[in-house]
């Protein structure tokens, strides 16, 4: 049994406190009364009314949305391939490069990247909008799937695959129906990764971005240096409640097919 001490304890209630209070006062601070956002006036949603009024914030939102969904999906998909190559191909010509490839947005820094994808959009003439941000994205997210899905193909049995396969299955067939539904807690880990990334990022979506594409993040930004104000509040307190309930949903989704693929394994072994 593991025995706390009074030290541990107060370090990590202040680690807690100074990650998680600033939140939580942004929370109760968007259903105050008063514009001024330091001065309580009293509870009120009237912030939240006046948000679903504000169309320029409306339609940032939307795009962020539309961008994280779509960069999410190409990168879990590129990512899951990427990983795939990694794990069971282990001797080709170029893996070393491609192994760094993969890995180096992760520990590249944002401007880097941003500024980077930026001179590649100019030099090919590409228009900066929509689609350059997804594209931006997706660069920067698949190296986190490759890393989520990598992991757990290290643990995968590949004995459930050679059975299939002796029992008939094509290559193609036992990947849709054995390998992805087995690792399919891990890919879906791997997009909603992928998805937060998406929805928080604003120095890469800035390099990337063009008139008229201007994200949720990149919008916020833009006001708060101007003061900040009730209705930011307000649209920060619903990102946190998305990215929380999804959390959350990811935890019990993978926490049950966990759970049955456990009893799958143990009916196996039984049988």
């Amino acid at each position: 049994m593991i025995r706390w001490s009074r030290f541990n304890i107060v370090s990590v209630t202040l680690g807690l406190a100074f990650l998680y209070l600033p939140i939580l006062l942004l929370v109760i601070y968007s259903f105050n009364g008063s514009r001024l956002v330091t001065v309580w006036g009293g509870f009120s949603t009237q912030w939240y009314v006046h948000l679903f009024s504000n169309d320029t914030m409306l339609s940032a939102a939307w795009l962020t949305a539309r961008i994280a969904l779509l960069s999410a999906t190409i990168a879990t998909v590129l990512g899951t391939f990427a990983a795939l190559t990694l794990v069971r191909y282990t001797r080709f010509r170029g893996r070393i490069l491609f192994s760094g490839m993969i890995y180096a947005p992760l520990v590249m820094p944002d401007v880097i990247t941003g500024l980077s994808l930026l001179l590649l959009f100019v030099t090919s003439g590409v228009d900066r909008g929509f689609w350059t941000i997804v594209m931006a994205h997706t660069t920067l997210t698949m190296c986190f799937v490759a890393v989520v899905v990598q992991s757990r193909l290290l643990s995968f049995d590949r004995s459930i695959e050679e059975a299939a396969m002796d029992l008939g299955a094509p290559p193609v067939r036992t990947f849709f129906e054995v390998t992805l539904p087995i690792i399919a807690p891990a890919v879906f880990s791997g997009w909603v990764l992928a998805l937060t990334l998406s929805l928080d990022d604003l120095v890469i979506a800035t390099f990337a971005s063009g008139a008229g594409a201007k994200t949720l993040p990149m919008l916020i930004y833009s006001q708060v240096k101007l003061g900040v104000t009730p209705e930011i509040n307000a649209i920060c307190t619903i990102l946190i409640g998305v990215v929380a309930v999804g959390v959350i949903c990811a935890s019990i989704a993978t926490k049950r097919r966990e759970v049955q693929r456990q009893r799958d394994e143990q009916a196996a072994a039984a049988a």
